[in-house]
């Protein structure tokens, strides 16, 4: 594509320019050009506006002769004559002191009158918005280094604020990342970009992503949103709603994949100031504001699928900012830039840390990165402290804004109260590769400054600071130089949190996801004390269940909806290889440590083997629980799209058993066979091997659930610390049953595989289902490279025999 922007000419129409033109307006402002003329076919509105070029700046700083006061201050500074922080005063007040060439003042306010009158107002209100010539890059980001100025109304007030803008060039923050990328100080100019307001303080707005951030997953959008101004998401200084959608479901119009919609707390907005120096101020949200999600279905698919459209279009992924006014509803696209971390990311290696100490646990919240590091806590508060930090410390603050990249490039770890997974601390921490939790709440009063702590980043999404220096490895895997097996390696998953950070194994699906790990993790809610809420009556527990399903109507719908979502995020990464979901395999005492579990559950002397599995399904006390797990299952397959979901029915004592289980689920809408749906059937019981030939008329295959079958084939307690030498998969007696199993499914006709611990412990164990013909194989993902490995080793061995 051929520049627009000539060197002569200093303003310039957003639509007029393209990614060409970086040079001459900047990344930012090339960006808003490029989606403006280039993407108008595909529905994505980008609001109007214009954009001073770098030649502006040039004249700008020639005209008033600041360049040898530039060149001269920066000298010093690195000479070690004078601070950063004077360095950049001294720059900053030579621009603020200048004027505008006469040339340049009037084409700026003739483009302002200009979008002024295509409003209808002779004064539109703007937004100025800093765009540096070398920002945005695909090997750098200086988002959030210049300033913005919001809500700016009068060609007076626009000149001021360019002159402002052009002085962010020299801000601290600025000059610190200039000078850690290598970017020559006199050789960046910046660009001024002009757009009108989109009231979104009336409404709301948001960051949004092409790529999962934190793992890399590249076929996720993650969406952020928050009442009022953008400012608040981007600063940190809000927990805001966070949405994720699947993109390669988004071309279906009968499915609605959104597999993550999490109601942030939302304590404040930034809105318009109604007078005085200050053009906004940020106030308290309503209850109602902080319990709603901020929106629609439809409008979450409509940024993904213009998330996917600028992706599509720049061919990388994109790290984006919307707003929708709240006059009249409009979804607008303010900014796309490059998204500089993960798009670098090898696909095919990766290290995987492991805590190999445990500790106590003083603080969770989100994890940024998937790394772990240890240090002493600095407890810094406010940024004009910032220089006690100590080098390699752990930072711990409220929140951060771009004042604080000088000390997080030097912090071993960073710790905040504050912030979400898209705020300025988890975008600045990503790029400098360092470890951190955000949003813990309370992290800077209870830390101490200058204790030993430990932050954990390799759990998913879920992060943990931990007391005292825990010791930890790291491994380095090149996924490229694993071999291939015959025997489908699967991977076993318990938390929708931890999936995406193993997406990039090669596994062919997932041979187990627990049901009972997204109910106790997620939901915390017995099932039947949302099919009987009035049954609860203790003022604590009805307390929190108010809680936890505030904005749902129908409490039913609470479990319904973060059931579905909770497995959809487990199945998006393995699509569309199979995903086997586990129905709920609590017993009675787990069941019952749920909130409001206490009524509904009865004590049993040994729940190992009482009131679990099957026999719950179509029994009175739980049928109707029951019915919430099914339509969570068909909500997955047919309303979100992933029909690679199966099913696998869990402890199911009696082939008559599976009659009245399969019976009650074809009652609640899933039909064996229907739309292509498979039923499994843990096999884990003596009696599901002895007559695995009756079993297998009611099942479409087998997993072998070693853990379970081994307990009652030695009849050991598995949970017995004084039985532990006894309890071994690799008995014979145990290996017998496996034997027979395999035997028996391949007679019948059909595939059996294996999600049990064994093949993750003891590669004997792997070695010998190889030779027993199994056809699959689930593992613990961080066993997964090398087990894979023996796998590969004992089919090499098993081929070398028969020849």
């Amino acid at each position: 594509m051929t520049s627009t922007a000539s060197a002569d000419v200093y303003v310039v129409w957003l639509q007029d320019v393209g990614m060409a033109d970086v040079p001459s307006v900047g990344g930012k402002n090339a960006s808003l050009g490029e989606l403006t003329r280039s993407l108008i076919g595909s529905g994505v509105r980008v609001p109007d506006g214009f954009a001073t070029t770098a030649a502006a700046y040039r004249a700008f700083i020639a005209a008033n002769g600041i360049e040898p006061g530039i060149r001269d201050t920066v000298s010093r500074y690195h000479a070690g004559e004078s601070t950063l922080r004077e360095a950049g005063e001294t720059i900053r007040a030579l621009i603020l002191d200048g004027e505008f060439p006469a040339d340049i003042a009037a084409d700026l306010a003739g483009r302002y009158r200009a979008l002024s009158s295509r409003t209808g107002r002779p004064s539109a209100s703007v937004a100025v918005r800093s765009s540096a010539t070398a920002e945005d890059l695909p090997d750098a980001s200086f988002a959030g280094q210049q300033e913005t100025y919001l809500n700016i109304s009068g060609e007076r007030e626009l000149l001021e604020a360019c002159r402002r803008c052009f002085a962010s060039l020299f801000t601290d923050r600025a000059i610190s990342y200039r000078e850690m990328k290598g970017f020559d100080h006199v050789g960046v100019a910046l660009s001024v970009g002009v757009q009108l307001m989109v009231r979104s303080d009336l409404g709301a707005s948001g960051v949004m992503f092409s790529i999962d951030t934190e793992s890399g997953f590249p076929r996720s959008v993650v969406i952020s949103a928050a009442w009022g101004l953008g400012e608040t998401v981007v600063q940190g200084s809000i927990n805001p709603d966070k949405y994720q959608v699947f993109k390669p479901l988004l071309a279906t119009p009968r499915f609605v994949p959104i597999i993550e919609k999490t109601v942030g707390s939302k304590e404040r907005k930034m809105v318009y100031s109604r007078g005085g120096h200050a053009r906004t101020r940020t106030i308290d949200t309503t209850d109602l504001e902080r319990e709603s999600i901020v929106l629609s279905d439809d409008e979450i698919l409509t940024l993904a699928r213009w998330a996917v459209s600028v992706e599509e279009h720049y061919g990388r992924p994109m790290d984006m900012e919307w707003a929708k006014d709240g006059e009249t509803g409009e979804l607008f696209m303010v900014q796309a830039r490059p998204e500089t971390v993960q798009a670098q990311r090898s696909e095919t290696t990766f290290s995987v840390y492991h805590l190999r100490e445990s500790g106590r646990r003083l603080l969770s919240g989100a994890a940024i990165g998937e790394a772990i590091a240890h240090g002493d806590a600095c407890v810094v508060l406010d940024a004009q402290d910032i220089d006690k930090f100590r080098d390699g410390a752990i930072l711990v603050t409220r929140m951060t804004d771009p004042d604080w990249v000088p000390v997080m490039k030097r912090a071993a770890g960073i710790v905040t109260d504050h912030g979400g997974p898209t705020s300025h601390a988890a975008i600045v921490s990503r790029e400098l590769g360092v470890p951190a939790v955000v949003g813990t709440g309370k992290g800077t009063s209870v830390l101490r400054d200058g204790s030993s702590i430990t932050i954990s980043c390799a759990g998913g999404e879920d992060g943990g600071v931990y007391e005292g220096t825990l010791a930890f490895e790291v491994e380095e895997v090149d996924l490229g130089a694993l071999p291939e097996t015959s025997t489908a390696v699967m991977v076993n998953i318990a938390s929708p949190a931890a999936a995406f950070q193993w997406w990039r194994l090669p596994a062919a699906g997932v041979g187990l996801a627990r049901m009972e790990f997204i109910i106790n993790n997620l939901i915390r809610i017995h099932p039947m004390a949302l099919v009987h809420p009035e049954a609860v009556t203790d003022p604590d527990e009805k307390a929190q269940i108010k809680q936890l399903t505030r904005g749902y109507e129908n409490v039913r719908e609470y479990f319904v909806d973060v059931l579905s979502r909770g497995i959809a995020k487990i199945a998006a990464p393995y699509y569309p290889a199979p995903v086997i979901v586990r129905l709920s395999d609590f017993k009675s005492n787990e069941y019952a440590h749920l909130i409001g579990g206490g009524f509904f559950e009865t004590p049993e002397e040994n729940p190992m083997l009482g009131f679990r599995g099957s026999s719950r399904y179509y029994d009175e006390r739980y049928r109707e629980g029951f019915a919430l797990e099914c339509l969570a299952i068909k909500r997955v397959r047919e309303q979100l799209g992933f029909a690679n979901v199966l099913v696998m029915v869990p402890f199911c004592r009696t082939p008559r058993e599976a009659e009245l289980v399969i019976e009650v689920m074809a009652e609640n809408g899933l039909v064996r066979g229907k739309e292509g749906l498979l039923i499994y059937m843990m096999c884990e019981i003596p009696s599901n091997v002895i007559l695995a030939s009756e079993f297998a008329e009611h099942f479409d295959g087998f997993s072998i659930g070693s853990n379970d079958l081994t307990q009652l084939v030695l009849g050991v307690d598995r949970d017995s610390e004084h039985l532990a030498q006894l309890f071994d998969e690799r008995d014979e007696a145990v290996t017998w049953m496996i034997s027979r199993a395999i035997e028996k499914a391949h007679a019948a006709g059909i595939k059996i595989g294996i999600c049990g611990q064994g093949p993750s412990d003891h590669e004997d164990f792997a070695e010998f289902l190889v030779k027993q013909g199994i056809d699959s194989i689930s593992l613990n993902p961080d066993t997964f490279l090398r087990t894979v490995q023996v796998i590969a080793a004992a089919e090499k061995s098993q081929t070398e025999v028969k020849k």
